[in-house]
């Protein structure tokens, strides 16, 4: 099926960006800065891991022992908790408090979809899901973070997964 033409004579639409949400028009919020983004996530982690402390307490004691000070195997159920821990931590606050955790809120910024609708749970969570693999791989996490410095729309691989973008809260 061929796509229906305006006919001669009349103007065609002109295309929309896609960050551009259709309700809002040219009021769409601008993309927000990276710098704020890092700012922000670094806050969001230092959150993240006060609260995971007490579950990750214990590896700490394990690395070395105590008598001969020789380096032992980790156990990693802990580093799990944490990243569960992380998860829950992302995923709520996206998916229920307006695209916001505390680091995005306190630096005027939230995730959308990238029509502008706020985001939704499951998109939230396919959005961290990819965030945790990529940080369980070996160093995509830093080309998950650093494709936020090439990308025209300011995104991350995690927010390309799931249709999303960080804008001006």
């Amino acid at each position: 099926m061929e796509p229906s033409f305006p006919p001669e004579g009349e103007p065609r639409p002109e295309p929309r960006t896609p960050w551009e949400p259709p309700p809002l028009g040219p009021a769409a919020p601008p993309l927000a800065g990276r710098w704020r983004r890092l700012f922000a996530g670094i806050f969001d982690f230092v959150i993240v891991a006060i609260i995971s402390s007490p579950v990750v307490w214990t590896s700490w004691r394990i690395v070395t022992h105590p008598e001969t000070g020789t380096v032992t195997l980790v156990d990693v159920t802990h580093t799990y908790l944490a990243s569960i821990v992380g998860f829950l931590y992302y995923w709520l606050f996206h998916a229920y408090w307006n695209g916001q955790t505390p680091g995005k809120k306190i630096f005027g910024m939230r995730v959308v979809r990238e029509n502008g609708e706020r985001i939704g749970v499951g998109q939230a969570a396919i959005r961290q899901i990819t965030e945790v693999v990529l940080a369980w791989l070996c160093c995509l996490w830093i080309l998950d973070l650093g494709w936020i410095v090439f990308d025209s729309r300011k995104q991350a691989l995690h927010d390309k997964t799931a249709g999303t973008l960080v804008v001006d809260a």
